[in-house]
């Protein structure tokens, strides 16, 4: 048997994608990845075939700079690294007036590649990044069936019987209070993003298939069979009942190389640590990074931190027992970790959430304020407005954290480890093959 892995060329998409393919390998079966060159090497670590695919211009291979994107791309990134500094509402509209102009790259001649690949590799199953518009396109006009993998909050696929809107938050955290006026027009443009990306999916649909349907909704396009990279406990159970079929399996946990150096680090003291680290992309946020350093500091607390594109220097004081890279094997400081401090990511949050790692999250973008408010709301994270939030604020939510008692497992049996989680994605398709 063979599986196919199609993953945009962004690492944070790509490591879970990846950790899935395991439990085919553990069965015997072949397991092929198609993405692109930057993500490459990450597909090698994992020991899978690799196939070349774009899926649109950007790329990320674990830290994202925007003088290594290419022309265009350069400015896009910077803008939206502007928006987050100006705030949440003009973030989100910002990224909704980007979905506007480039949200399916080449969508037909990506398409059609896809379709070689499919062709060329022959496939017994495909796993398919949910955010792979173009890829999940060339599948549904073909007629093929796929594990189509949700990565972020379960919103990133909206629920149109819940009244939800791609783009547009279902649920923000106390910390933030945007207007009725700002809603107002943030829906409105999000709702326009949504007219148009149906008619660009409808259009491309036709070229590869006049015979077909055309979408009453393109976000609301799905596979066959669901798999969420996310605690159920955390969806209200009447969203979940009216889901099509899925699983939830909490966090797709990688393995990770072994890395010396840190593991030094952790056996030199028993003291307890913070991990930090605000992702890929938002590690440029250096001015809210260095608060969270000054409030660690002052709190006489030792820290593990993944500056990624910051500049070490613009951080500040940094005590000579702390552990600072730009980047960090997080699985393995998480499962350590007293407690950490996230941009609420997808990645972060579910494997804290699989090891009971406490969390402090300062959500900036996308779907990251819906998944802050379920933190929330459960109690399993102080959250805080990065721009707003001061040094006391940033002190008091991370002592608050710290003292609280470790929550508990979210779905003990498949967040375990990355085996448990990737055998809950292959036994539940094999339930629904059968």
């Amino acid at each position: 048997m063979t599986l196919l892995i199609i993953s945009p060329d962004y690492a944070s998409h790509l490591y879970p994608l990846a950790a899935i393919g395991q439990a085919w390998r553990d069965h015997g079966h072949r397991v092929v990845v198609t993405t692109g060159p930057a993500t490459a090497p990450i597909v090698r670590s994992f020991d899978y075939e690799h196939v070349p695919l774009s899926l649109g211009k950007g790329s990320n291979p674990g830290t994202i700079r925007a003088e290594q994107q290419p022309k265009g791309e350069d400015d896009v990134l910077r803008g939206f690294f502007d928006a987050t500094r100006a705030g949440m509402i003009e973030t989100l509209a910002f990224q909704a007036r980007a979905r506007l102009h480039d949200l399916m790259w080449q969508p037909v001649r990506t398409a059609r590649r896809v379709l070689d690949i499919v062709a060329e590799v022959q496939p017994d199953e495909i796993v398919v990044d949910h955010l792979a518009f173009s890829a999940r396109l060339a599948l549904r006009s073909a007629g093929i069936d796929s594990i189509d993998m949700v990565l972020g909050h379960p919103t990133a696929l909206p629920l149109p019987a819940f009244g939800e809107l791609y783009g547009y938050p279902s649920a923000w955290p106390r910390a933030f209070s945007p207007s009725d006026h700002q809603l107002d027009e943030l829906r409105e443009l999000c709702s326009r993003v949504s007219a148009s990306f149906t008619a660009e999916w409808n259009h491309a649909l036709a070229e590869l298939d006049p015979a077909l349907p055309p979408s009453r909704e393109a976000f609301a396009e799905h596979g066959d069979f669901l798999v969420f990279n996310y605690p159920a406990e955390l969806v209200p159970e009447e969203r979940r009942e009216i889901l099509p079929p899925h699983t939830f399996i909490g966090s797709s946990l990688r393995p990770e190389q072994p890395d010396a150096a840190v593991q030094r680090w952790l056996d030199a003291s028993a003291e307890p640590f913070v991990y930090v680290s605000f992702g890929s992309f938002l590690s440029v946020r250096s001015d809210v990074l260095r608060k969270i350093v000054e409030a660690l500091r002052l709190l006489g607390v030792r820290a593990a931190i993944a500056h990624g594109s910051s500049d070490v220097d613009s951080l500040g004081e940094l005590p000579a027992d702390w552990l600072v890279q730009e980047f960090l094997p997080q699985v393995t400081l998480l499962e350590r970790a007293a407690g950490a401090v996230s941009h609420g990511g997808n990645n972060s949050v579910t494997e804290a959430l699989s090891f009971g790692t406490p969390l402090v999250v300062l959500p900036f973008s996308t779907d990251q304020f819906a998944g802050a408010e379920a933190l929330e709301r459960a109690g399993l994270a102080e959250v805080l407005a990065p721009n707003e939030a001061t040094v006391p604020e940033l002190q008091e939510a991370i002592a608050s954290m710290l003292a609280r008692r470790p929550p508990r497992r979210m779905l003990p049996e498949a967040l375990a480890d990355s085996r448990r989680s990737a055998e809950a994605a292959y036994g539940a398709r094999q339930v629904v093959r059968a």
